[in-house]
């Protein structure tokens, strides 16, 4: 019955912006860890930020700080990661995922969304 889904994905030129979206179904998102990760061709995967189910702890890649925030909807049991001032480094797949803490691996994932940076 869990299941994540990811969108808002695609093809985004250097310096520009996407809006990442995993909707979450089967379970209350606000009972659990969530965390994007990323993973480019021939690259181990990544993660990118995690906040704890309280939203007392969040915490981002040093890739990432600055550019990325992650937050969540919980009416609509939905999780975002707003990239800003994405760089040609940023292309990758990415995942959410859930759990009860912060950890990798986490327990329970999603598919995936390309994003590909490129002049």
């Amino acid at each position: 019955q869990l299941q994540l889904v990811e969108s808002g994905g695609g093809l985004v030129q250097p310096g520009g912006s996407l809006r990442l979206s995993c909707a979450a179904s089967g379970f209350t998102l606000d009972d659990y860890a969530i965390g994007w990760f990323r993973q480019a061709p021939g690259k181990e995967r990544e993660g990118v930020s995690c906040t704890s189910s309280s939203g007392d702890s969040t915490n981002y890649a040093d890739s990432v700080k600055g550019r990325f925030t992650i937050s969540k909807d919980n009416a609509k049991n939905t999780v975002y990661l707003q990239m800003n001032s994405l760089k040609p480094e940023d292309t990758a797949v990415y995942y959410c995922a859930v759990d009860s803490g912060c950890w990798y691996p986490m327990r329970y994932w999603g598919q995936g969304t390309q994003v590909t940076v490129s002049s």
